[in-house]
């Protein structure tokens, strides 16, 4: 072969990779959009990043291994900067102009609430991954975490049986908590159990809670059940145990205290107590071992694994086996597809259900402990069947509640 063969060949094969590479940028790669909208900014980002993360990387496992029916997904995370009002523009913004198939998020009921109507509206789907109060169905949206027939009852069943009947509520004045204690004392009320106290804190009552374990130290109450929702934690548990109130005097149960929320809070002021998730980081299945060991090797060995993390995760995958099912990615015929979808989560087999799109989710309760892990006590035989509306009162009833509470709250979810 003479220099000019070899010239010609080296020639021919630069223009090829030439040619390669304005394919590349120039011809649309076989993508599906997805949005991912949690608040990277603002006092919720610190909570929702870990959704964020977790939602990533099921995105990557689903990518490498194929995608979905030859196509990569391709995420276009967005910032709802902890604003219910950002959350609905930015969600608009991703269906209508980066014409997304799916969005995977929302954090607090407030969000999601915003939210709601925009997916509707354009028939879009959205997977929500947190707990929340129920009294809400929607085709459009996918609910992989608990609602309270699936955490809040369990949880206050098993302390009526082990704790004891008298129970004092605390919580923030928001809805979930509100909701969710209604729920509750349905549940005392039909278990011969006695509300002794029922307290919410808001932004203008918040320094009040040394009168608040004067007001529960009074009430006498075998078990606390607190919904608050943030850092007035730690200020309720360090002056609990700075009036002499124990977990073995008055055991608090939490149906808002996670991992992540140990690790930031610390364990020093919650040891014995209890929460209640469908997700503990220290389930022993060989699932959850190996979802817990995938978070650890991406995102550094001290990170640690909460409920909503393991509902975002498992959500996508949701996702994807709707998408195979349907031979598309068009949320017109995924949504269909998603009812009766199953998968072997870290908790253990989920279900969607074929008539709200709400999770069958299992129950746990966990006692805390001093390494800011859990020990479980007790979990449902199996995944629990969700029923958005407990029957205590009727769905006109649960939305005429709803109603007065928004109205109450100045036309908004919470107090503040």
């Amino acid at each position: 072969m003479n220099n000019k063969t070899v010239l010609v060949i080296l020639i021919v094969l630069c223009c090829l990779s030439a040619l390669s590479a304005a394919l590349y940028f120039f011809i649309p790669q076989k993508i599906i959009p997805v949005g991912v909208l949690h608040s990277l900014t603002g006092p919720f980002a610190e909570y929702e990043k870990t959704a964020v993360d977790a939602t990533l990387l099921a995105i990557d496992e689903i990518n490498a291994h194929g995608g979905v029916l030859g196509y990569s997904i391709s995420p276009i995370i967005v910032d709802g900067q902890s604003d219910a009002l950002i959350f609905a523009q930015k969600a608009e913004e991703l269906i209508t102009k980066n014409r997304v198939a799916v969005i995977f998020g929302c954090w607090s009921s407030t969000d999601r609430k915003a939210v709601k109507p925009i997916v509707e509206k354009y028939n879009n789907l959205l997977f929500y991954p947190v707990q929340h109060e129920g009294l809400e169905d929607s085709m459009n949206i996918a609910y992989t975490s608990t609602i309270p027939n699936q955490q809040a009852i369990p949880a206050t069943t098993w302390c009526l049986q082990n704790l004891g009947k008298k129970i004092f509520l605390i919580g923030s004045d928001e809805l979930f908590p509100k909701a969710t204690n209604e729920i509750i004392k349905d549940t005392v009320a039909i278990s011969d159990g006695t509300i002794v106290g029922e307290i919410y804190i808001n932004k203008k009552n918040s320094n009040t809670i040394p009168e608040v374990i004067q007001s529960i130290i009074t009430a006498k109450p075998d078990v606390i059940i607190n919904t608050l929702i943030g850092p007035i934690n730690f200020t309720f548990y360090k002056e609990l145990r700075e009036a002499g109130v124990t977990s073995e005097k008055i055991p608090t149960m939490s149906l808002c205290i996670d991992e992540p929320e140990l690790q930031k809070y610390g364990a020093s002021y919650m040891t014995g107590d209890y929460s209640s998730w469908s997700h503990f980081q220290s389930i022993d299945r060989i699932e959850n071992k190996l979802f817990v060991e995938k978070i650890k090797q991406r995102y550094g060995k001290d990170y640690v694994v909460s409920d909503a993390m393991e509902a975002a995760y498992f959500g996508v995958y949701l996702w994807a086996q709707a998408v195979k099912k349907a031979q598309s990615y068009q949320p017109k015929e995924v949504i269909p597809a998603l009812k009766n979808q199953a998968f072997d989560a870290p908790e253990g087999i989920i279900y969607i259900d074929d008539r709200s799109l709400h999770s069958w989710s299992h129950a746990s309760v966990g006692k805390i402990r001093s390494d800011k892990q859990f020990t479980i006590v007790w979990s449902s035989d199996k995944a629990i069947p969700p029923r958005s509306y407990p029957f205590f009162k009727s769905q006109t009833e649960w939305n005429r509640l709803l109603d007065t509470w928004y109205k109450e709250w100045g036309n908004k979810w919470s107090s503040d």
